[in-house]
């Protein structure tokens, strides 16, 4: 039974590896654009971050048609739009054109954010929830290491590299799309649905039972989020997703080769580099991922707070020198404490946080909130470093201090290792202040 529920896992976290490979692809050729249209630093930072603007509206709206159609449908659409956008970055003959198809894999990205982690939580039985729901990270980390790998093997392609580092992105997207027809829909949602019996027939194929989870009839129409009763799970959420973008981690993945030059690494190495950012990255979300249900939540984040500050310090001080040898091994002890920290837990505590009723549309916020600090750092990075004297120590301190803020928060977080998704609401209901 465990063997079938990893397939619908693995399936389900397909959409995480799209997600991975649209963000992080950009990293090779966001300098080869920058030229190519001869982009000012306000509108490179721009065409860079209208990805993140799709991912935005993309996590904005993600809720409803989730609520409506069901995640598993929606999860098909997202694999069609992210097939849109990878043939239309590989043949877009003018800047306007480009924008518009990045803006589209953005959107993607921002609704497969939040469906994809929402399905895997509601079909994971309580003590593997944690692995589960963090495949869906390490999906997003693979695809980040091979957009790094296939950007080096492209690079030496010619003035069209960039379509190629762009446009195979439509293989994955095609085994998506074809993929998702073997899962199942979420059974909590066509328990919301009304729809009980295909629900309970679905709990036992996943060998669980609708009334050891609270949803043994039907739970009716769904609530509205922004209600007093939920504002400690909103609050967590959108704080989690605030600090998890303020380490600064997707302005280092965005702009990985760009900062490796600022050290003084040829544009060969710069482009080498990132492919070692990638791959710890995998190694230590992997790591995480396998020991978020034995330490939990809260510990996971504590400890990585302590390593991403201690590096990113080290960094700031290394770029404030012009020229450092030793850039790389501090970004990747950051990029190590980050996957074992922030990134196995976000996606993980944002799908499980909130009641059944307005899980879609809580979750869709955490994202939402999420993907907006990204634009913002993404699109403030270039104008920093390229405007401001010193300006990649001045932004890496700042970092560093943002993670420090975000130690203090998660002392405030509740744990929820090893819960049912009812037992954690529960718990949040039951405490006072």
């Amino acid at each position: 039974m465990m063997k079938k529920i990893w397939i619908y896992v693995f399936i389900a976290s397909l959409g995480g590896f799209l997600f991975g490979f649209e963000t992080a692809v950009i990293s090779g050729a966001e300098k080869i654009i920058q030229d190519l249209w001869d982009l000012s630093p306000f509108l490179h930072g721009f065409t860079v971050s209208i990805s993140l603007i799709g991912t935005i509206l993309g996590a904005v709206v993600a809720a409803k048609p989730a609520e409506r159609y069901g995640r598993k449908t929606v999860l098909k659409w997202i694999a069609v739009l992210y097939l849109v956008s990878a043939v239309g970055c590989a043949f877009s003959f003018s800047w306007s054109m480009f924008l518009v198809c990045r803006l589209i894999g953005g959107i993607s990205v921002g609704v497969s954010s939040v469906v994809g982690p929402l399905y895997i939580s509601e079909i994971a039985p309580p003590a593997s929830r944690g692995r589960m729901t963090g495949t869906f990270q390490i999906m997003i980390v693979s695809g980040i290491f091979i957009a790094y790998l296939t950007n080096y093997l492209f690079a030496s392609t010619g003035d069209d590299a960039w379509r190629y580092m762009l446009g195979i992105m439509a293989i994955p997207s095609i085994i998506f799309w074809i993929l998702l027809f073997k899962i199942p829909h979420s059974p909590r949602w066509l328990a919301l649905s009304g729809r009980t019996q295909e629900a309970n027939r679905v709990f036992e194929a996943l060998g669980q039972h609708a009334s050891s989870v609270g949803v043994d009839s039907p739970v009716g129409t769904t609530a509205s989020l922004f209600q007093r009763k939920y504002a400690k799970p909103i609050v967590f959420a959108m704080l989690l997703a605030v600090f998890n973008q303020f380490t600064g981690i997707n302005a280092i993945l965005y702009y990985a080769p760009r900062i490796f030059e600022m050290a003084g690494f040829s544009r060969e190495l710069a482009f080498l580099q990132p492919i070692f950012i990638g791959g710890t990255n995998l190694l230590f979300t992997l790591i995480g991922m396998s020991i978020i249900d034995r330490f939990g939540r809260k510990k996971l984040l504590l400890g990585g707070a302590v390593g991403m500050f201690f590096f990113l310090l080290l960094a700031a001080f290394g770029l404030k020198s012009g020229n450092s040898p030793y850039l790389l091994f501090y970004i990747i002890g950051f990029i190590a404490s980050f996957a074992l920290s922030q990134g196995a837990v976000i996606w993980v505590f944002i799908s499980e946080i909130f009641p059944n009723a307005v899980r879609a549309q809580g979750t869709s916020l955490g994202s939402t909130t999420h993907w907006v600090m990204a634009a913002l750092i993404s699109w403030v990075f270039p104008v920093v470093v390229e405007r401001v004297v010193g300006g990649g120590f001045y932004i890496f301190l700042f970092y560093a201090i943002m993670v420090v803020l975000s130690f203090f928060f998660v002392l405030a977080m509740p744990e929820t290792k090893g819960k049912s998704l009812e037992e954690i609401q529960d718990e949040l209901n039951s405490k006072k202040g």
